[in-house]
């Protein structure tokens, strides 16, 4: 299986941050978080990845906002600035970062990714998303956030512009040839002149075809348009699913779509975000949950669940039902229609929900021992539910530590992950075929 982490800071946990076992002081720190990009290096995991957004978030909720929920984001790097400092101090461990098709052009992208690429020696990855944010719009000189569909009409040519960009050139293109004179071979060159009904870029790009061909291609849309882009163009998809059930339907249907495509569905690889609370014990695991879980106020509670919904719950009850979320928003669709299934099938309270919602962000929660949490994710994985896991640390560093620790040798003893890394690239890594 495929093991990722998120490179961040904070806790995995809405209230982490606040646990005595957590780091003090992560705001805007870079030694620790190559701490973090070490530790999962040792750990051997596939990648790093970094979440981004073009907002600050949630200051119209005071609360919400001084609380520093994981989505709020009000100081962090540029995420390929950050990587491409993290690349310099480690030699394995793939680099994933979001960028935006909403408010990004592809030259700027496909510039950074290839550079990336290069400076990391072919360990870099672009998350794209069109962003769900309704507020971005306006630090990009937009009154509005555009919809769903115009959203991944646009995203659909710009991931083919940066492909166009990203073959611009041979591998063989620079051949410096002192004797001779002559740097680069004229022949190894194209021009894309990529033009669509929403974008056009002229090209070539003016960065040496990048160690892997092009940048390793993760998405997380699961909406019908994000689940289309996915098929035709993902290499790696990043999923939400509050069970193993979900995420099977998930999987099979993203198979399904790359298939039908003429592609292989096993060169299309799921990773499901999944919240870890590990202890030495159950009875720690247990402890350790319920601590973090008791520093989460109602007032919290409803604001993440408001914002993680796209639903104003202010003016209802904590005791009251969850109010219907079947219509569709602007921002974020997918995680809204989960929860507003789960809601309506158990008859759920707002105050029931956010206590289920808010300590994993939404994704499934793997509480217990290394050996209970192995037992659920080798049943996953088995099972077709996914190819791998995005592994949020409850408690940064301590969670990590036992994933890198008790965990990781739990499921390298089962010969479910590697015990070395074989490759020198992400696309080695996650056993995708090279590009020619």
């Amino acid at each position: 299986m495929h093991l990722l982490t998120w490179l961040m800071g904070n806790s995995y946990h809405v209230a982490g941050w606040r646990h005595p076992l957590a780091w003090d002081r992560t705001t805007m720190r870079l030694d620790v978080l190559i701490e973090v990009a070490k530790m999962a290096e040792e750990a051997k995991l596939d990648a790093l990845f970094i979440a981004d957004g073009n907002a600050v978030r949630n200051m119209d909720k005071v609360g919400l906002f001084e609380a520093n929920t994981p989505s709020a984001r009000p100081a962090v790097f540029d995420p390929v600035t950050l990587m491409a400092a993290v690349s310099q101090h480690t030699q394995h461990i793939g680099l994933v970062s979001t960028a935006s098709t909403t408010y990004e052009t592809p030259w700027s992208v496909a510039r950074r990714y290839a550079s990336l690429d290069h400076i990391s020696a072919g360990r870099a990855a672009w998350n794209v998303v069109t962003g769900s944010n309704t507020g971005d719009s306006m630090n990009f000189g937009l009154d509005r956030h555009p919809d769903r569909e115009e959203r991944y009409a646009r995203a659909e040519e710009f991931v083919d512009a940066c492909i166009a960009l990203w073959d611009s050139w041979d591998h063989d293109a620079f051949v410096e040839r002192k004797d001779t004179g002559q740097y680069l071979d004229s022949s190894r060159v194209r021009t894309p002149d990529f033009r669509g009904t929403h974008l056009s870029v002229k090209g070539p790009l003016n960065v040496a075809r990048s160690p892997q061909g092009r940048p390793v291609l993760f998405h997380a849309g699961q909406s019908e348009g994000g689940r289309r882009l996915a098929a035709r163009r993902a290499d790696c998809i990043f999923a939400a699913a509050a069970d193993v059930e979900a995420a099977r339907e998930y999987t099979s249907d993203l198979k399904r779509r790359r298939a039908e495509l003429g592609g292989d569905p096993d060169q299309l690889k799921v990773i499901v975000s999944v919240a870890i609370y590990l202890g030495r014990t159950e009875a720690e695991a247990t402890t350790l949950h319920q601590e973090l879980n008791a520093l989460i106020t109602p007032e919290i509670g409803v604001d993440f669940l408001g914002k993680t919904v796209s639903e104003d719950l202010t003016g209802y009850s904590i005791d009251d039902p969850v109010p219907d979320l079947s219509r569709a928003v602007v921002g974020g669709n997918s995680i809204r229609g989960q929860l507003d299934a789960i809601a309506k099938a158990e008859h759920l309270t707002i105050r029931q929900l956010y206590e289920r919602v808010v300590p994993s962000v939404g994704n499934a929660a793997l509480i217990g021992t290394a050996v209970q949490v192995a037992d659920t994710m080798e049943e996953w994985f088995a099972t077709g539910a996914c190819d791998g896991f995005v592994l949020g640390a409850a408690i940064s560093p301590f969670t990590l530590t036992l994933i890198r620790d008790e965990l990781v040798p739990e499921l390298q003893r089962r010969g479910l992950f590697r015990t070395e890394y074989t490759g020198t690239t992400l696309r080695e890594h996650l056993g995708l075929g090279p590009i020619s």
